[in-house]
């Protein structure tokens, strides 16, 4: 045991720099699977390029062979070559997320070459025994991408157009002593000089610490990123939804209800009601192709639109031109379907129009009737004309508005809620209220989605009942 410790001893600082550049590395990769953002891949590569350093230097070691399985032992050369060749890899893989422009696209390449250069080693090892038939060139490779590296850092210019971080003191630091030390040992060499190891090891840690710190950086930046998104979205969320109704209108012929399920903090549904007295109102729904804030701005501006077209709500071919004549001069190149409801309960009349919107379903004396008057999407062409259906209604007669989120739900089997469902709820449920009919319906949405499925699309659905 004697001859054993005294090896052991002599080779503490290899075991424990080993064993700490090891947990390092696991650290480093348990942090990039925590987060699991784009931003977080170079804790991955770093994680990789120090395991594979603390591996290296732990498979070095002839007390740690020792101790080790006979497996384990039998395979340590092979392990120690594959790392020496390969180690490179996830170096410039660190080095490629902090880079943009020219030196990005250079260390990408090089990342390429140190790989062929790796395969092609091993298996010159495999075949001839010898570990460094390659090495030299590894050895080059690596001194050629540290070169740009400590380039663009020391050139203040290069820094701020060539790093995807503003700091490069720290950054400099670290390439330039790991630099120092490689001259060093390159140096003391042939001069006969004492060559100390422990050296590689603080070289490599000054290097690996101050690319882990530019990491941070931009983790950091991206946190405060997101937040400031977060922020302004749940902003825009309180906006948009300020835009809808506040209330449903409640007429003594008319009773009514509006549910409304975006598939994000904001959406691009949206619907209005157009009350103009105790007989007549209007009602309004539209749907944005998309989802977030984009289609939530082109809903705003329906609002503001509708707004301009009141005046003539009691033509719904003209609330849909009015509509259709503001959206096409925005050139938003966003798809919006709408569909309009005209209902006078004094003269017993419903008008209809809409413009590439799912059908209106009316539900009158024991039967479902769907109800289609379609025009072009809105602001597809400048001028277009939306034919206009022509209703007599009573009372018990029932009407639904919706859009298509409502059947486009798919359940495990990727099979469609649709229109057959759609219509099986109302069926079912006639004597309840808009209200108990709308509560029903988005629960057999709920049932019929997978529980593990988000939501696919935004939904809104508005039930009239004519009393």
């Amino acid at each position: 045991m004697d001859p054993v410790a005294a090896m052991l001893r002599g080779q503490i600082v290899d075991i424990v720099v080993g064993s700490v550049f090891l947990f390092v590395g696991f650290a480093s990769c348990s942090i990039a699977v925590i987060r699991r953002r784009a931003r977080v891949r170079i804790f991955v590569w770093l994680g990789l390029w120090s395991a594979m350093y603390g591996a290296l230097r732990l498979s070095e070691s002839p007390a740690v062979i020792m101790a080790s399985p006979r497996a384990l032992q039998s395979g340590a050369p092979y392990a120690n070559t594959a790392i020496g060749y390969l180690i490179i890899v996830p170096a410039l893989l660190a080095f490629l997320e902090l880079t943009l422009g020219k030196p990005r696209v250079i260390i990408q390449g090089a990342a390429w070459i140190g790989l062929a250069i790796g395969v092609i080693g091993i298996l010159a090892f495999v075949v001839t025994g010898s570990s460094n038939v390659l090495m030299p060139y590894n050895n080059l490779l690596a001194t050629c991408v540290l070169l740009i590296l400590m380039s663009v850092v020391a050139v203040p210019r290069w820094s701020s157009r060539y790093l995807v971080f503003r700091d490069r003191g720290v950054l400099a630091v670290g390439t330039f002593g790991f630099a120092a030390e490689a001259l060093y040992n390159n140096v003391a060499r042939p001069l006969g000089l004492e060559s100390l190891p422990v050296l590689d090891h603080i070289g490599f840690a000054i290097l690996l610490f101050s690319l882990a710190y530019g990491a941070l950086q931009l983790m950091f930046a991206n946190e405060r990123r997101l937040l400031a998104v977060d922020s302004e979205l749940e902003v825009a969320r309180k906006i948009q939804m300020a835009i809808l109704p506040r209330e449903v209108p409640s007429t003594r012929t008319l009773r009514m209800s509006a549910t409304y399920r975006p598939m994000t903090a904001v959406a691009g549904d949206f619907y209005e009601f157009v009350p103009v007295d105790d007989a007549r109102v209007g009602v309004l729904v539209a749907d944005v192709a998309g989802h977030g804030v984009p289609a939530a701005l082109i809903a705003s501006m329906i609002k503001v639109a509708m707004q301009a077209v009141a005046s003539c709500a009691h033509d719904p071919g003209a609330v849909l031109m009015g509509l259709n004549r503001v959206l096409s001069g925005q050139r938003s190149n966003q798809l919006i379907s709408a569909a309009y409801l005209w209902l006078d309960t004094e003269n017993r009349t419903a008008r209809y129009a809409a413009a590439g919107h799912p059908p209106l379903l009316r539900w009158t004396q024991g039967q479902l009737d769907r109800i289609e008057s379609n025009g072009f999407l809105l602001g597809m062409v400048q001028e277009c004309a939306y034919p206009v259906a022509t209703m007599a209604i009573d009372s018990g007669e029932r009407f639904l508005l919706y859009t298509d989120g409502v059947i486009d739900v798919e359940n495990g089997g990727g099979e469609f809620f649709g229109d057959r469902k759609l219509e099986e709820v109302v069926r079912d449920n006639q004597s309840g209220s808009p209200a108990q009919l709308s509560e029903e319906l988005f629960s057999q949405i709920d049932r019929w989605r997978s529980s593990s499925a988000p939501q696919q699309d935004d939904m809104t659905l508005v039930v009239i009942d004519v009393v």
